[in-house]
């Protein structure tokens, strides 16, 4: 693997970082500030919705840009976004910084994916991008532990003084290793628009909102689970945050390697898993080391199914994947809003704080019929192709059933 990947996955890293670490300092942050814990979790919705319509407008505004020097400015952006955050003197500029921020990151994670597949061979593509996206998840491990400790005790400004510090870091990383690589020749914006007229890149979409959905179905309320259902202390959450974010980093790392040899089994397999071992959350809820190991595993098939879903929209967008692969991103974070308004609807019904999980496993179980159906799609025209280069009459039926 390149040293290329290297620098995006410490941009990815910094990304990460900033995106979660607020949860664990809205705190602190709320009391500086005099708002309400309500009101500073606007710093959590702010960003996910900057990352969702950031997404496509930072690919589009970067098509005449190579993308190389297009993810040093977005890196820019990223860190004037936290540094805005980490001086602001109210309230509302600090949400403005977060949004600031939050516009990078659709755009530096697709972007990133199409450069880090093309640093390497076709057979190695998902690999190359799970290897940027290790960053992100490796930033659940250590960057946002560490960073709720440093604004606990230090501060939560110096926090993301840091997470600026290391976007100058990744972006110095970008500007050295990776190589300017040429813009596809002829390829324009309604190339990148066309890209959404394929039902097989749509699909994909849907697969990443549904299944990713399902992960943070659960997770988003993980705090009072284990605090009401499993009995575990607050300050233990913390450390269950970071087993899931160990599964997510294990899970990652395999999802790039078998998707490399059988995309759509590992789809399968990963999404099929997800949905069981949701749907059993809400029994092993209820047991301190059953909820850990669920909680790991979690995270493994949640961030299994990453590298593949973004080469499935690589590959059905092949041509003009830019800014298919920056909306996938943004895809991710529409299911985690999704599931996170779901989560809370079942609870505010009374079903209990073990009610998200049947949700995400709902969701799971949905992405799972997608993709199958994706597959069956595929097959079907496959047949008819080579039904009609052989000249031989094509029988819709028959292409189905096969």
């Amino acid at each position: 693997m390149p040293l290329a990947l290297l620098a995006l996955a410490i941009g990815a890293f910094g990304i990460g970082t900033t995106e979660f670490v607020i949860m664990g300092l809205l705190p602190e942050v709320a009391g500086d500030f005099g708002v309400s814990i309500p009101t500073a979790g606007l710093l959590v919705t702010g960003y996910a919705l900057g990352v969702v319509l950031g997404a496509p407008l930072m690919t589009v505004l970067g098509t005449k840009v190579s993308r190389k020097r297009m993810l040093m400015l977005l890196m820019v952006l990223f860190i004037a976004g936290n540094l805005l955050s980490a001086v602001a003197p109210v309230f509302a500029v600090m949400l403005i910084g977060r949004v600031v921020a939050s516009l990078a990151h659709g755009a530096f994670f697709g972007i990133g994916s199409v450069v880090a597949a093309d640093l390497v061979a076709p057979d190695k593509k998902a690999g190359a991008i799970a290897m940027m996206f290790t960053g992100l998840t490796v930033a659940n491990v250590v960057g946002v532990p560490l960073g709720t400790l440093i604004g606990q005790h230090i501060g939560w400004r110096v926090t993301f003084g840091v997470v600026a510090a290391l976007g100058v870091v990744g972006l110095a990383g970008i500007a050295r290793l990776v190589p300017e690589v040429p813009m596809p020749e002829g390829v324009h914006l309604r190339d990148e628009l066309a890209a959404f007229k394929n039902a097989q890149v749509l699909l994909a979409m849907a697969m990443t909102v549904l299944g990713f959905g399902g992960v943070f179905a659960a997770v988003t309320y993980i705090a009072p689970m284990m605090t009401h259902v499993a009995g575990f202390a607050d300050g233990t959450v913390t450390w269950l945050l970071v087993l899931f974010g160990l599964g997510m980093v294990g899970g990652n790392l395999i999802g790039g390697r078998f998707a490399d040899r059988a995309l759509m089994p590992m789809l399968y397999i990963s999404l099929g898993a997800l949905a069981v071992v949701l749907a059993l959350f809400t029994l092993t809820a209820h047991n301190k080391v059953a909820a850990a190991v669920t909680i790991a595993l979690i995270g493994a098939l949640g961030f299994a199914t990453v590298p593949p879903l973004q080469k499935r929209v690589l590959d059905q967008a092949h041509g003009a994947p830019t800014l298919a692969s920056a909306v996938n991103i943004g895809a991710f974070n529409l299911g985690n809003a999704l599931s996170a308004w779901l989560g809370g609807l079942v609870i505010s019904a009374g079903l209990g704080y073990t009610a998200p999980n049947w949700v995400g496993a709902v969701l799971a179980a949905a992405a799972l019929v997608l993709a199958l159906v994706s597959a069956a799609l595929e097959r079907r025209d496959s047949t008819r192709g080579t039904l009609a280069a052989t000249g031989q009459p094509v029988d819709h039926r028959a292409a189905v059933h096969h």
